[in-house]
C-alpha cells in the first residue's frame, strides 16, 4: 500500500505523545527517587543505589523489635565455637588416604567387659596434609568386600587425639573403637568396621576419609566452661578437650590456656571399663580449680532410689550446680555416646530445670540455637 507526503507527516505527529509517554517511563524506572518521585536528571545510578540503602537502613530502624514473653527463658549467645579454617572433607570416599597404623592397644582394664582399643595412624605423606581439630570425625573404610562383592562402606568414629597428635608432632590421628558384638539367631554377630579396627596390625594401610564435623568443637574462648557428658567410646572428643585444657606438653605447644571450667560426666558399666580414667584423674589434681571428674559406675554404683548409677542420676545430684554454669553465657553442654542416653539426660534435665521453674523442653532449643549445646550420639 502507497502513501502520500501529507499521510507520513500525520502519522509522524501522531507516534510523538507515545514517543514522549515512553522517555517518561524510562526515566522514571531509571531514575526512581527514595519517596517514589522522580529524581532530578544529574541523579546518578550510584547516587540513587546509595539513596535506597540509606532509606532501606532508616525504615529498619524504625522497626520495633518483638517483645519476648515474660516466662521464656532467656538465653546468651556465645561466640559460635568454630575456629577459622576448620578442614573438612581433605579425602572423600572415592579417593581415600592410606594411613599406616603406628600402634594398637587395649584400654580395658582387668575385669572389664567388651572390646576398646586405642588406634594410632601415620598421616605422613597426606598431601593435601589430613589436618583436623578437637571434636571432629574421620571415616575407616574397611578392607575387603560385602555379602554382595562390593567394596565396604565407611564408618565414621570420633577422633580421639588432639590436633597436634598424642605424639605431638602433628602427623597422627588417633581413635578409641569399641568392637561392636550383637546377638542374631543365636550367633554373635561382630560388627565389620570395628572388628577390623580392633585386629588390625602396626604397619597395615588403612583407608581414611575425612574429617568431618562442626556441632562438636571446642568454643575458642580460653574462659569458656565445659560440661561433658559421656558413656563409652563417647569419651573420644571428651579426651581431645581435656588434653587440649590441661596436657602440659599440649598447653605449652598449642598457646591456647583454659582458664574456665571443665566437668566431665563419664558413665562405664565397671571400674575397669573406664576409658583414660588415670589421665583424668591427674587432671584433676593438677587442675582442682579448673576441673571437676564425676563417674557412673553402673554394676558397681547405686542412685539415691537403690538402682544402678547412671549418667543420668548423676547430672540429678548436681542439678543445682550444673544449671548455675549454664546461667553463664560462656558455659557449652557436650554429649556423646550411645543414642539411648539422650532419653535419660533429657529425663534428667526437665526434672533439674523444672526445680529451677524452667521449662526445659523451652530452654534446650535456645540453648542449641545459642551454639552451647552440642550433642553427636550414635
Amino acid at each position: 500500500m502507497a502513501y502520500n507526503q501529507t499521510e507520513v507527516v500525520l502519522g509522524g505527529i501522531a507516534h510523538i505523545p507515545l514517543i514522549i509517554g515512553m522517555f517518561y517511563v524510562v526515566k522514571a524506572l531509571m531514575y526512581r527517587g527514595v519517596d517514589g518521585k522522580l529524581a532530578p536528571f544529574s541523579f546518578s545510578y550510584r547516587e540513587a543505589a546509595q539513596r535506597r540503602t540509606s532509606a532501606t537502613d532508616t525504615a529498619t530502624a524504625d522497626v520495633k523489635p518483638k517483645k519476648q514473653s515474660p516466662s521464656a527463658p532467656v538465653v546468651e549467645t556465645a561466640s559460635k565455637p568454630t575456629p577459622p579454617a576448620v578442614p573438612i572433607n581433605l579425602y572423600k570416599p572415592k579417593t581415600p588416604f592410606e594411613g599406616t597404623v603406628q600402634e594398637n592397644y587395649s584400654l580395658l582394664k582387668e575385669g572389664a567387659t567388651g572390646r576398646v582399643n586405642h588406634i594410632t595412624f601415620d598421616l605422613s605423606g597426606s598431601d593435601p596434609h589430613l589436618s583436623y581439630v578437637e571434636g571432629q570425625s574421620i571415616g575407616i573404610i574397611p578392607a575387603g568386600e560385602d555379602a554382595n562383592g562390593k567394596p565396604h562402606k565407611l564408618r565414621l568414629y570420633s577422633i580421639a587425639s588432639t590436633r597436634h597428635g598424642d605424639n605431638l608432632e602433628g602427623k597422627t590421628v588417633s581413635l578409641c573403637v569399641r568392637q561392636l558384638q550383637y546377638e542374631k539367631e543365636g550367633q554373635t554377630i561382630n560388627g565389620v568396621c570395628s572388628t577390623y579396627l580392633c585386629n588390625i596390625n602396626p604397619g597395615a594401610k588403612v583407608k581414611i576419609t575425612g574429617p568431618v564435623g562442626k556441632e562438636m568443637l571446642l568454643p575458642e574462648d580460653e574462659d569458656a566452661n565445659v560440661i561433658m557428658l559421656a558413656t563409652g567410646t563417647g569419651i573420644a572428643p571428651m579426651r581431645t578437650y581435656l588434653r587440649r585444657m590441661f596436657e602440659p606438653a599440649e598447653r605449652s605447644k598449642n598457646g591456647w590456656k583454659f582458664g574456665g571450667k571443665a566437668w566431665l560426666f563419664m558413665g562405664a558399666p565397671h571400674t575397669a571399663n573406664l576409658l583414660y580414667d588415670d589421665d583424668f584423674e591427674r587432671y584433676q589434681r593438677d587442675f582442682p580449680d579448673n576441673f571437676h571428674y564425676t563417674k557412673a559406675i553402673s554394676r558397681e554404683q547405686q542412685n539415691l532410689k537403690g538402682g544402678r548409677m547412671y549418667i543420668q542420676d548423676r547430672v540429678m545430684e548436681h542439678s543445682d550446680e550444673i544449671f548455675k554454669m549454664i546461667e553463664n553465657p560462656k558455659t557449652h553442654v557436650y554429649m556423646c555416646g550411645l543414642k539411648g542416653m539422650e532419653p535419660g539426660i533429657d529425663e534428667a534435665m526437665v526434672a533439674a530445670a523444672s526445680a529451677k521453674g524452667i521449662d526445659w523442653a523451652e530452654l534446650r532449643p535456645q540453648l542449641k540455637k545459642a551454639h552451647r549445646w552440642h550433642v553427636e550420639t550414635y
